[in-house]
């Protein structure tokens, strides 16, 4: 990590002195911006990637293909964390950094960011890659699993929202629309709605950040969540889809589509450049697979109830509204989960539908009514449980 002078305000990338090119068998990375600021720089396996952090730096007018370089793929930054924000390439071979640096001018301020990826072998650069330790950039301590709250004996049913994407990770995009930000003003206009029916409402985040799938879910557990809906609205490649979908999690797919999806939405912590290594914990796995025997029909009762709900509100719900996949925001094991795909922005009649803010009003409303059914059925049956 190199550090500079505490800046004065939000550093700015000058594009006219910023872009990558091939040099000396490997690529130059050269960044421009208008004052000095705290970066690092690293780069990961699986996919490879090249991956810069910086204390808040706007990236606005900046077009990707200025990177475009013989080595470079893909390109994306944006907001990350709070205060940081994030450049990711893809590697189409193995390059590691060899020099890094930044330099300040004494006369304009202006601050000059240039990285040199040298040609290694496969093996050196998986060997070197790997996010350096920072408690700054950590992803969260695994939550310990408790039972979830009684609602009726503890106050208002308690519902953590999770707006879809964000920062880094615009999500899906379509007619100038992006998903990341039309299910932010979503997740907004739903939390009233819920608010003025009785229910405390969290939101995952507030603003147009990266939050990690597990920071999501641990977010959920810090709020002591009696439930989780996760907000998007995706986009196909080919064929065409429309109308509401509400899933819940299972290992296998209910249809090729839906594995498509969730892989997608699966991938959206590797696209950011989190380093996912050393994650799997078979134990936990298997406590989590039994506390679910409870959590999974409760989810997939909200998901019906939620369906009935947006049908009747709207009328217009996908032709197979209730469907499943492995999608990793939805394994909070003592919360019931669900994902909602409010429609499909690369669907025209979607698209106008969910940038109305009246349809999205009636939307709002049958979610609430979904929930509320849900929540009194489900209080019905807690006695049962209990026994």
């Amino acid at each position: 990590m190199t550090a500079a002078e505490t800046p004065g305000g939000l550093a700015r990338v000058v594009p006219e002195y910023t872009g990558a090119e091939a040099a000396g068998g490997g690529v130059r990375l050269d960044l421009e911006l208008t004052q000095g600021v705290p970066w690092r720089v690293f780069t990961l396996a699986d996919p490879d990637r090249l991956v810069l952090d910086f204390r808040e730096v706007d990236w606005t007018g900046v077009d990707p293909a200025l990177f475009a370089a013989e080595g470079l793929g893909a390109v994306r930054f944006g907001a990350f964390r709070d205060g940081w924000t994030r450049f990711v390439a893809d590697l189409d071979r193995p390059l590691a950094v060899e020099e890094a640096g930044l330099s300040v001018s004494a006369l304009t301020g202006q601050a000059s960011l240039r990285v040199f990826l040298a040609p290694v072998s496969e093996a050196e650069f998986d060997a070197r890659a790997g996010a350096p330790e920072d408690p700054r950039f950590d992803l969260p301590e695994p939550a310990p699993v408790e039972p979830a709250r009684e609602s009726a004996r503890d106050g208002p049913l308690r519902i953590v929202l999770d707006p879809g994407h964000g920062g880094i990770d615009p999500g899906a995009e379509a007619g100038g629309v992006n998903e990341a930000h039309l299910m932010l003003t979503f997740a907004r206009e739903l939390r009233e709605v819920l608010v003025r029916a009785g229910f405390e409402v969290v939101l995952t985040r507030e603003d147009d950040v990266f939050v990690s799938l597990e920071r999501r879910v641990a977010r959920a557990h810090r709020a002591r969540a009696d439930l989780f809906i996760s907000l998007h609205a995706d986009s196909l490649a080919a064929g065409v889809a429309h109308g509401a979908t509400v899933y819940t999690l299972s290992e296998s797919a209910s249809d090729a589509a839906s594995a498509a999806l969730a892989e997608r939405h699966n991938r959206a912590d590797l696209l950011a450049g989190l380093d996912l290594g050393g994650t799997d914990d078979v134990v936990a796995d298997v406590l989590m697979d039994l506390a679910r025997l409870d959590t999974q029909p409760r989810a997939e009762a909200l998901a019906r109830a939620m369906v009935d709900g947006i049908a009747s509100a709207t009328g217009h719900v996908n032709s197979r509204p209730l469907r499943s996949a492995g999608f990793s925001v939805l394994k909070a094991a003592d919360i019931p989960s669900v994902l909602l795909e409010a429609g499909f922005l690369s669907t025209p009649e979607d698209l106008e539908r969910l940038t109305d803010p009246d349809w999205r009003a009636r939307l709002a409303r049958g979610v609430r009514d979904g929930v509320r059914a849900w929540a009194a059925a489900d209080a019905a049956e807690a006695a049962l449980r209990r026994r």
